[in-house]
């Protein structure tokens, strides 16, 4: 009975899978292809399996909400080479899943926060050769596993670069905005991007005026070997004044920039610095740039997203004319990143710069006692103690008394053999006849030994230090040990 059932449960499921391919497509296990049938529009129920799908070279107009509804395990879609000129916000619900989106060679104009905003798995998206003018700035917004974006061969005039951030990005190496209508970049939103990002920033073939700050830009990434620049360099062109008919190679043509103070870039490329303060010190953020001019207007953003203007009439800050900012009185609550973002009105540039303050707890008014000079004294009162031990011994008169000899030493019977005789100081008359250094010895004396009777034998102790003493005691004494 079991196998009968399960007989019957494969058959439907095979008949169900025969049943969900649409006429005319190719639907191998969970890969469904519908490209080039001529269809107008898609809405044939297809299998819950199907991972992959491909509807390009069609006829296809636009997408409405729910189109792709069922399908969870989806996870590439190709729709290029189509008629669609819309997207409705839902298109794309219910295919989280989705990993890689094709919409290449449409007809669409705008994208917006809501077309993709279902697709959080996203890491590939081409939308080259449409008909897109611009690009909402929240389209890319909440796609942090997005790796790859292709926008070329559209008519885009703007982008919203101040998107993509590390944090929101991190996995975004690849940006194409090649062959579109930029004119004027954002320098200080493309400066700040990650590095891999410019890295893989593609800007070729767009109507670029010829700029100083975008020349500098292309310059360094050329300089570092990016392969945006590198691969492409025939195609970095800029429009002279802004006439179309004048148009020139950005760095095949180096001597129409020679004004460009590459030297400078430094603010531009690697505009950030940082800044180390204590409470209380007076600290001035600079604004300096490559712009230069009687028409600037500077402008600065400040850690919190305080009220600048407020903090400027009660007089925490002071803007100065250079554009750089003073904070009179530094306070821990004062660290953060500073921008700075310096305009031209006159040519319409911009440049941007960002100064990372830190500000560090009162130092100490004493200073720490420096290590070396410790150690230095350690050593000199080392040797002061050792030379007043070694000559200034404090029995040098003669009013100074023997030690008293010990029970030991008696056993040698006179006064003169104990050892206390022999070390004690010599007398006024032995000074007198000036004994000569050779009648001086060195003593090494041994611990106390056994005999051969059990009793304790003295013997001489093993000292260190060269003791001088007279020898004529310890003559007499050493007999006076031999003979017993």
């Amino acid at each position: 009975m079991t196998s009968i059932s399960c007989t019957v449960l494969i058959s439907l499921l095979v008949r169900f899978s025969w049943a969900s391919c649409p006429h005319g497509c190719l639907c191998t296990s969970d890969i469904l292809n519908c490209g080039s049938l001529g269809l107008d529009r898609f809405s044939s129920p297809i299998s819950f399996t199907t991972s992959v799908l491909d509807l390009s070279h069609n006829r296809l107009t636009w997408l409405a909400a729910g189109t792709f509804y069922g399908l969870p395990r989806l996870h590439t879609l190709h729709m290029s080479h189509n008629h669609i000129s819309l997207l409705s916000p839902g298109a794309f619900h219910n295919i989280s899943s989705l990993r890689y989106l094709d919409l290449s060679s449409n007809k669409l104009q705008v994208v917006g926060k809501y077309n993709f905003q279902d697709l959080l798995e996203l890491e590939v998206l081409l939308l080259y050769n449409n008909r897109l003018t611009r690009v909402e700035s929240n389209t890319l917004m909440g796609l942090s596993n997005l790796r790859k974006v292709y926008l070329s061969l559209n008519q885009i005039t703007d982008f919203p670069f101040f998107t993509v951030r590390k944090q929101s990005h991190p996995n975004l190496v690849s940006l194409d905005l090649s062959s579109n209508r930029l004119f004027r970049l954002p320098m200080d939103d493309i400066v700040l991007l990650p590095v891999v990002v410019q890295r893989g920033l593609f800007l070729h073939n767009n109507s670029l005026e010829c700029d100083c700050s975008v020349y500098r830009l292309f310059w360094h990434w050329e300089q570092k070997g990016y392969a945006s620049v590198k691969d492409y360099k025939e195609d970095y062109t800029c429009l002279m004044y802004g006439e179309p008919q004048i148009s020139i190679h950005f760095l095949r043509t180096s001597q129409l920039f020679e004004n460009c103070t590459i030297g400078k870039m430094i603010s531009l490329i690697s505009p950030k610095t940082d800044k180390v303060v204590y409470e209380g010190e007076q600290v001035r953020l600079d604004c300096t740039g490559t712009l230069n001019g009687e028409d600037l207007s500077y402008s600065w953003i400040i850690p919190h997203q305080e009220n600048i203007s407020q903090l400027i009439q009660n007089g925490t800050l002071r803007l100065n004319k250079d554009g750089s900012l003073d904070i009179i009185a530094a306070q821990s609550t004062d660290s953060g990143v500073y921008l700075c973002t310096a305009v031209d009105n006159t040519r319409m540039i911009n440049e941007s710069r960002e100064v990372n303050l830190t500000v560090l707890a009162q130092r100490s008014m004493e200073e720490p006692f420096n290590t070396g000079y410790t150690t230095l004294l350690g050593c000199v009162v080392t040797l002061v103690l050792i030379l007043m031990y070694l000559y200034l011994t404090p029995c040098h008169c003669g009013c100074c008394k023997p030690p008293p000899p010990s029970p030991a030493i008696s056993t040698f019977g006179e006064d003169r053999c104990t050892l206390a005789s022999i070390f004690a100081a010599p007398s006024t008359g032995d000074r007198l006849r000036g004994k000569s250094q050779s009648d001086r010895h060195v003593v090494f004396l041994e611990p106390l030994m056994e005999g051969e009777n059990g009793q304790l034998k003295e013997a001489f102790v093993v000292e260190h230090s060269i003791i001088q003493w007279d020898t004529e005691n310890v003559t007499i004494c050493k007999d006076r040990y031999d003979s017993e």
